[in-house]
């Protein structure tokens, strides 16, 4: 087995087998599937006036992926979700609009999408579809203009953030939207002295993520980095708290004195 998943990791790059259970990739497709026929329904049932395909965005599906397959993740927490679809749409429809060549207005959509999420701390990789759609939707959707933003985008990815909302608080272990909350083993952890420390390996990280509640977007070796990088940060702050020099705590009396002296100048 580890030979067949070493010639993978070549043949494919950056295959990596998956220690989640399946309940848990059953529950992830499954609330994705859901989140999505209810959306298409739900659109459906409003009447806009306008052509079906318009009216459900390709890009809510990448969403679906990140809103119920990580759903703790920062990039599928509500902020990120409405605000990056609905700021790339009124960058997309301005690019559209300003510019009249295609392939320069959706790359210029692009590119401001990424760089507005970044800015304003709302980073969904989805919303860059979104600004893509803007421009090349064609003439119907060049049409609406600014209605595009806030009726069909804005709604969409409400929409989705409340249905994560509710699919995922029904899952036991999971919660949305994410409240930086720790894993209930927290309590029970006892931090060890340091001669009880022993050094820790990728084996160990791949055992605790398989522990995790949920698909966790990181590897043991992104883990094990971290873990060093903090360690000798801790190191460091340990020694120069060591060499720096006692402060001389002034006496009620000195301080008085300094005081008059002041008051005296």
């Amino acid at each position: 087995m580890f030979k067949f998943n070493k010639l993978m990791d070549v043949l494919l790059l950056g295959y990596k087998p998956s220690s989640i259970p399946l309940r848990e990739k059953f529950i992830a497709a499954n609330t994705a599937g859901a989140a999505i026929f209810c959306l298409v329904l739900l659109v459906d049932y409003i009447d806009f006036g306008l052509p079906f395909k318009m009216l459900v965005l390709a890009s809510m599906g990448a969403s679906a992926f990140l809103l119920f397959v990580v759903p703790h993740s920062p990039l599928a927490q509500p902020w990120p979700v409405i605000g990056g679809h609905v700021l790339s749409a009124f960058i997309g429809v301005a690019c559209a609009h300003a510019i009249a060549s295609a392939p320069l207005a959706t790359a210029l959509a692009v590119f401001l999408s990424v760089f507005v999420m970044y800015q304003l701390h709302c980073l969904h990789p989805p919303s860059a579809a979104t600004a893509m759609i803007a421009v090349l939707g064609g003439p119907e959707v060049h049409a609406m203009g600014w209605q595009f933003c806030y009726e069909v985008v804005a709604l969409n990815a409400l929409v989705m953030v409340l249905l994560a909302v509710m699919l995922n608080n029904l899952v036991r272990g999971r919660q949305y939207p994410m409240r930086h909350l720790h894993h209930a083993h927290h309590t029970q952890f006892s931090q060890p002295t340091h001669a009880q420390v022993t050094e820790l390996n990728e084996q160990d990280f791949k055992w605790a993520l398989s522990q995790m509640d949920g698909y966790i977007d990181v590897n043991e070796e992104d883990l094990v980095d971290l873990y060093e990088f903090a360690f000798e940060h801790a190191q460091a702050r340990e020694k120069q708290s060591r060499q720096r020099p006692p402060r001389q705590r002034k006496s009620r009396q000195q301080q008085s004195r300094q005081q008059q002296a002041k008051k005296n100048n």
